[in-house]
């Protein structure tokens, strides 16, 4: 089942759950503004190379639209439009004044010169700058782009509307990103798991955890559990999985993949299977790379007491059905992987006061918001008595269908 047919169930069942209007559910689903531009760079070499960029605009109703840019090869409008949808109700979980959007170029960044990525980035700003903006829509980096991509688009876009560091959000911080941003998305997942273990009278010292993909998010996740007495016993990343049961040394692993070393060759842990990774026996598995890799071929055998979303959409809703028959609670992406989302409003919110928090107070105000929207869908599954991915669909539906209500959507 693909991103968007999945996306839109989810919402049709939490919609249904609330009894919404049908006109007013009808209204919700269709995206404010889709945008498909062509962006035509000359590369290296003297020829012409034409790259299709989308941005998908979902819904204002709450704020600003908010959601990543990403350069991949397939970058699929029904994706991207998932994606967006997918964060119109994320923004509203975490209760930050944003509405949804998601963007990309269909492009494959490793084959591209840094060069080429510039020219690439900033032909793309060019053509979207009067369509995004500080109370508009404001991008983020996602797979395949970073803070330098971000950089690229404030310098264009302020070319047309003067110095506007609040345009982009996960910038350098040396242009008005913010301290603890690169850390956010890890972050936030740690102190989601946390809430969800606490709930059932665990913590993370002795527990033990599996991450696939070590990106931003899982490796920053794995760090952090390392350091809070979490024993993380399988990784595995696009080259291949490790395993060791007495668990793997993360500072080492980082300091090996820094040294260019892949995952698959770390010298601290076995080889393991990359398709057992996910099956691997464990208190707590991270998916943190791709989406619909927990689906109906391998969730039957998944053996984690505990599933934590650190990816966008890594389970298929037939693997959710199996995992609610396991009794296995699955904390959902759009509540666990939150944190980025958090810490970008936090930076906008700098930007804009043109003041600046110490990382202290970023992971401070991060953690009291992950807390309470977590306790926000507890009550939310209570009041509708359903599971965690419902809970935290019904806030945030909610949320937004009551601004939507109270803006006059039928004028």
């Amino acid at each position: 089942m693909n991103a968007l047919a999945a996306t839109s169930r989810n919402f049709r069942q939490a919609a249904r759950i609330l009894g919404l209007d049908s006109k007013l559910e009808k209204s919700l689903l269709i995206p404010f503004r889709e945008i498909k531009v062509e962006c035509t760079i000359p590369k290296d070499d003297g020829t012409l190379a034409s790259y299709v960029g989308f941005r998908v605009q979902h819904d204002n109703a709450r704020g600003p639209m908010k959601g990543g840019i990403r350069y991949h090869h397939e970058v699929d409008p029904d994706e991207v439009n998932a994606l967006a949808q997918l964060m119109t109700w994320k923004t509203a979980v975490a209760d930050i004044p944003y509405g949804g959007a998601k963007g990309g170029i269909g492009c494959s960044p490793s084959e591209l010169s840094k060069s080429e990525l510039e020219r690439l980035t900033r032909v793309f700003t060019q053509k979207i700058h009067d369509l995004i903006g500080i109370h508009t829509d404001v991008p983020a980096p996602d797979m395949g782009t970073n803070a330098q991509t971000m950089a690229w688009i404030l310098d264009e876009y302020s070319k047309f509307h003067g110095h506007s560091p609040a345009v982009v959000t996960g910038k350098p911080i040396d242009l008005g990103g913010s301290l603890g941003r690169e850390a956010a998305t890890g972050r936030g997942v740690i102190y989601a798991t946390k809430s969800l273990l606490a709930e059932h009278g665990k913590s993370i010292s002795g527990s033990t955890f599996v991450i696939q993909g070590f990106g931003n998010v899982g490796s920053w996740a794995a760090r952090i559990l390392h350091e809070e007495g979490g024993k993380v016993i399988a990784i595995g990343d696009i080259t291949g999985a490790i395993k060791n049961p007495n668990g793997i040394d993360i500072p080492a692993l980082i300091k090996h993949r820094s040294e260019g070393g892949a995952v698959k060759d770390f010298k601290g842990a076995d080889p393991l299977d990359k398709d057992e990774l996910l099956v691997h026996e464990c208190d707590v598995l991270i998916p943190s790379a791709l989406g619909g890799v927990l689906n109906r071929d391998n969730a039957a055998d998944v053996k984690a007491k505990y599933i934590v979303e650190a990816a966008n959409h890594p389970t298929d809703p037939e693997a959710d059905e199996i995992f609610a028959k396991k009794g296995i609670p699955v904390l959902p992406d759009i509540y666990a992987n939150a944190g980025g989302v958090t810490v970008s409003y936090f930076e906008w919110v700098q930007n804009i006061q043109g003041f600046m928090w110490d990382e202290e107070k970023v992971n401070v105000e991060l953690h009291k918001y992950m807390k309470s929207a977590f306790n926000n869908i507890k009550a939310m599954c209570k009041t509708n008595d359903c599971n965690l991915r419902m809970g935290a669909f019904t806030l945030g539906v909610n949320r937004v269908a009551r601004a939507t209500l109270l803006r006059g959507w039928e004028a």
